[in-house]
């Protein structure tokens, strides 16, 4: 058998893959939503550990709003839904914003 001898044509293919944006998680403070629940939120939903809860709902507190974290797209999202859910089925306006960063 003969080999053949073929080139074979092959095209350069350039795929841009870029890490997905990160979007802060952000709670809101409001006049209703007593301390004890932000904590248990972020303990529940965003898996913080009691002293970093708790200095989260300081800021929240204090300076109006306090981060939480920082999520590809779909995750921010799942936590701020889980947030208001978890908001709505106890009677507090809490609420929570992505921004991306």
């Amino acid at each position: 058998m003969e080999a053949e001898n073929r080139s074979e044509g092959r095209t350069s293919v350039s795929e841009d893959v870029r890490e997905p944006s990160p979007y802060q998680v952000v709670l809101l403070n409001d006049d209703f939503t007593t301390k004890d629940f932000v904590v248990a939120v972020l303990i529940a939903v965003f898996h913080k550990k009691l002293d970093d809860a708790t200095l989260i709902m300081e800021d929240v507190h204090r300076k109006g709003r306090g981060i939480v974290g920082a999520y590809t797209y779909d995750i921010a999202m799942t936590r701020c839904l889980q947030v208001h859910e978890a908001a709505r089925q106890n009677g507090y306006p809490l609420r929570c914003v992505m921004e991306q960063t």
